[in-house]
């Protein structure tokens, strides 16, 4: 998925030098005057340093309340809930006249997105899933100094601006939490964690499909706590060791792959399964065939009764394709 721009190591290095100057000239201040430091109040840098303020390393927290919603029970996604995702750029709304596709789920990156456009989708009756990367240190959060070098594994691969973590570390579920509960804050129907499949690439950390299960379980009962559900990014293998605390799936190219009978498991227990697929070409070139196929439950595509399809652009942006052959480009702020 597409990344934001990496930063040159020597303006980071700059930027930290100025910030530690700054931190240390207000603690000296704040010393003086007898009075305590505390956050925002017109910062336009939040910091990320600070996991007491449980901001989950996010780049834009201003305006978020303390609280979440009280709700009295998660949602329940349907099996063939119609959806959008979009994580490339933050979706632009300025009313509920601008939401396009009218469809009943979104997923937006947690980060980009701000707590209006969540809210203005919720009361247009769309519920709203948050992405985060969760088994991933990514170099462009405010909170990536904060994490224990010992945690850190490879880069991923084709990701040089991320890392596999050690998702058994109580340092890197600490973060997490916070992650989550700033989803919570922001009003997330539910949470969409990423790369939680380390197990299956080379992480460098000796990560195991039980590691992955038990951060899953982990982060599934923090979901729960706050009433969010929460889905399964991929990570086929353990679907039947997790099924029972997860909510919906996140399949990708498992039509490419022939791989969607693996996730069929959530569409009979009654959970939906989120399926995008990359066709080579999209938009312009995904042929009548291609869309056919992927859209069909034969062959490639065998086991995917039930999937909620899209069909998008690897860089998943606004533009997306149904089923049906309707095509919508949601505005995006880019």
């Amino acid at each position: 998925m597409e990344k934001p721009p990496k930063k040159s190591w020597s303006l980071r290095r700059k930027l930290l030098v100025v910030a530690a100057i700054a931190i240390v000239a207000v603690v000296a201040l704040a010393v003086g005057l007898g009075v305590g430091l505390t956050r925002g109040g017109g910062s336009d840098d939040n910091g990320g340093d600070d996991n007491d303020q449980n901001n989950g390393g996010g780049d834009d927290t201003d305006g978020v309340p303390k609280d979440g919603p009280d709700r009295d029970e998660a949602w329940k996604p349907k099996v063939s809930d119609s959806w959008q995702i979009i994580l490339k750029y933050p979706l632009d709304l300025q009313s509920k006249d601008d939401i396009n596709p009218d469809v009943a789920v979104y997923d937006l990156d947690l980060y980009d997105n701000d707590i209006e456009t969540f809210r203005m989708l919720q009361d247009a009756g769309k519920k709203v899933i948050c992405y985060f990367s969760a088994g991933s240190w990514e170099d462009w959060r405010d909170d990536k100094n904060d994490w224990d070098e010992a945690d850190l594994g490879d880069e991923l691969d084709g990701w040089p601006d991320e890392r596999w973590v050690n998702v058994s570390s109580s340092g890197v579920r600490d973060i997490i939490k916070g992650r989550i509960e700033l989803a919570w804050r922001k009003g997330c129907d539910a949470i969409d964690p990423d790369n939680v499949d380390g197990y299956n690439n080379k992480n460098g950390l000796g990560l195991t499909a039980d590691d992955a299960i038990d951060f899953m379980r982990f982060m599934a009962e923090e979901a729960k706590s706050r009433k969010m559900a929460i889905g399964l990014k991929n990570a086929g293998e353990i679907i039947p060791d997790v099924i029972d605390f997860i909510d919906f799936s996140v399949s990708e190219q498992c039509v490419e792959y022939a791989e969607c009978d693996t996730f069929a498991d959530f569409v009979d227990a009654d959970k939906p399964v989120f399926n995008i697929e990359y066709p080579s070409g999209a938009p312009d070139k995904v042929t009548a065939k291609v869309s056919g196929e992927i859209c069909s439950t034969k062959g490639n595509a065998t086991g995917s009764e039930g999937f909620s399809k899209v069909i998008k652009k690897m860089v998943l942006d606004g533009w997306v394709e149904y089923c049906d052959g309707k095509t919508y480009t949601s505005k995006v702020q880019d």
